[in-house]
């Protein structure tokens, strides 16, 4: 119980991975201090590394820069988990202590500082016998290049621990793994494995599939394969991933599946059509969700993008998820969204939140009767529900000192008023 608390408190602190990379660095320095001495410092000549002057000018160039890195990186750390407990959660702190690339970050940047310092004292400025230890100097050198990258490699890590997803992610894989070390014992669940069904070997979103892939394994086995989650879906380790149908597991090529399978941290726009709809409707009803900082003009500007998108995608054929081989038979099914399911994500939710703003109800207004316009008629009964769920929504504000006319009237340039409209007869010239 002891130890266990003493490991789980030096995991959380953000001092004892760089105290160890500080042992490491004096390690360094008695190693090459030591190579230094026992070939009389002439294993690399001063032509190479410079005279004591230089070697002193540089170590302590060297050891300065470390201790600004180190700050540097300590107020990023710093700043990073002050944004953390504003936006997510107050608790999530522990895990960003336990950043276990911050902690070597950090930790290399110390046992450089440590390696130049100590170098230092090995440099003797003399005019007679002017001693430069050459070895340790290339190593601090070697070293610099090595801080450098992983300077590099710090900050895209941080950045990519910011999104949402990541943060999600590792909690629930610090969950997964606790509960891996306390629950051991698993239960005899009686559920018999179906030979038509290949699970998700781990847990990610199907951001990406391989459908060349997937046909080849389909027909190298004579069968057909059915993908069970939607892309953008999130598959639980051990969820059902692929059907078979015509074939069973032992006749597929499970690696080549998996790989043709891609499961990933969160979902991307490689494939994924609805994804960049919904971030455009997440910034729409952000914008205007009940708060001081509402912003009815970024909800319109939103719209402008989703009418734009589903305007050119209102002409064009949407994929049946139906992959076929050279001889025309179907080989591949992937689950895939219609004309509907687009509108809908588009509109539904910025409806609802925007009703009681003229501005964005007005915007969608004109959005939607254009859509209307430009449509085929097989397509115009998701359109002509989301305006007649609009008139139910905006139905309610009309008695808010607002003009029905005003309600009711679309506005293309999404400024709330009737403005910019060509007049009814225009002159030929002016007098």
């Amino acid at each position: 119980m002891k130890f266990t608390k003493v490991l789980s408190s030096l995991r959380s602190g953000l001092w004892f991975i760089p105290l160890l990379y500080a042992v490491v660095g004096l390690v360094i320095n008695v190693a090459t201090t030591f190579t230094d001495r026992a070939l009389d410092f002439e294993l690399i000549p001063q032509t190479l590394i410079g005279g004591p002057d230089a070697a002193l000018a540089i170590l302590g160039t060297v050891a300065a820069s470390m201790i600004s890195l180190v700050a540097t990186v300590l107020a990023i750390t710093m700043v990073i988990v002050q944004l953390a407990m504003a936006q997510f959660s107050p608790r999530i702190v522990q895990t960003f202590l336990q950043d276990r690339p911050s902690q070597n970050a950090i930790g290399l940047f110390v046992a450089t500082f440590v390696q130049a310092m100590l170098s230092m004292r090995e440099v003797q400025v003399s005019d007679d016998d002017p001693v430069v230890p050459g070895l340790s100097v290339a190593v601090t050198f070697l070293l610099v290049v090595v801080d450098i990258v992983v300077l590099v490699i710090y900050v895209h890590h941080i950045g990519r621990s910011l999104r949402v997803s990541a943060l999600i992610e590792l909690v629930g894989k610090d969950t997964r793994d606790l509960m891996d070390e306390l629950y051991t014992e698993r239960l005899d669940v009686d559920e018999p494995d179906d030979p038509h069904l290949v699970t998700a070997s781990a847990s990610g979103v199907l951001s990406l599939v391989d459908r060349e892939a997937l046909v080849e394994v389909a027909s190298a086995a004579g069968g057909r394969l059915q993908l069970v989650p939607a892309i953008g879906q999130f598959v639980p380790a051990g969820a059902p991933l692929v059907r078979l149908a015509g074939m069973t597991v032992a006749d597929v090529d499970l690696d080549k599946l998996h790989k043709a399978v891609d499961l990933t941290l969160e979902r991307s726009l490689q494939q994924d059509v609805a994804y960049g709809l919904r971030m455009l409707v997440d910034m729409g009803t952000k914008a205007i969700s009940e708060s001081p900082h509402a912003d009815p003009t970024t909800t319109v500007q939103v719209i402008d993008r989703v009418h734009d998108v589903l305007r050119q995608l209102a002409r064009r054929r949407l994929p049946d998820g139906i992959e076929c081989d050279d001889r025309g038979q179907v080989r591949v099914v992937i689950p895939s969204m219609d004309w509907a399911a687009f509108v809908r994500l588009g509109f539904d939710e910025m409806r609802t939140s925007g009703a009681g703003s003229l501005q964005v109800s007005r915007r969608l207004r004109a959005a939607l009767e254009d859509l209307l316009d430009h449509v085929n008629d097989d397509r115009r009964a998701p359109l002509e529900e989301q305006l007649a769920l609009l008139d139910e929504a905006v139905g309610d504000v009309k008695g808010a000192g607002w003009r029905p006319e005003a309600i009711t009237s679309p506005d293309p340039l999404g400024i709330g008023v009737e403005a910019g409209e060509v007049q009814a007869e225009v002159p030929v010239a002016r007098r």
